[in-house]
């Protein structure tokens, strides 16, 4: 944790921003699940350390997370966003489900070396990606 701890505040010092109390919060219950989280699971569990937070005080530090390269936003079928943390963490794609909403992480170095080339065939400067595949499992098939 000390990492994390260690680059958000490296980051916020650095845009004049403060490491209060609560971003320390937010990053901690962040990075306590290895999971696929949403804002509202978030909030809760923030909720039961500190009734007086507020939704758009996560909201703005997950913002600042994701900025920092702690988090990275990934998208469901849903219409809100869902978020991982990446710090020490692999990229990685997701198969999901849209059945059973089963979320299926993957690796391809083919995948990441077709988009490389294809960067370069466009001359675009490559900054990072989410591919997320949606379809049915072999158990829901």
């Amino acid at each position: 944790m000390r990492i994390e701890k260690d680059k958000l505040r490296d980051y916020l010092r650095v845009n004049g921003l403060k490491f209060t109390p609560q971003r320390q919060l937010i990053l901690k219950e962040a990075f306590s699940t290895h999971r696929h989280f949403e804002v509202d699971d978030l909030f809760i569990r923030i909720r039961r350390q500190d009734k007086q937070i507020a939704r758009s005080t996560i909201y703005r530090t997950l913002r600042l997370l994701l900025e920092c390269g702690l988090l990275r936003e990934v998208f469901f079928e849903e219409k809100h966003s869902h978020y991982e943390h990446i710090l020490g963490h692999e990229h990685h794609d997701h198969l999901l489900c849209l059945k059973c909403k089963r979320v299926i992480e993957f690796s391809n170095g083919s995948i990441e070396n077709l988009q490389e080339k294809v960067c370069r065939e466009h001359e675009f400067q490559f900054k990072g990606h989410r591919l997320q595949i949606m379809g049915y499992c072999s158990r829901c098939q």
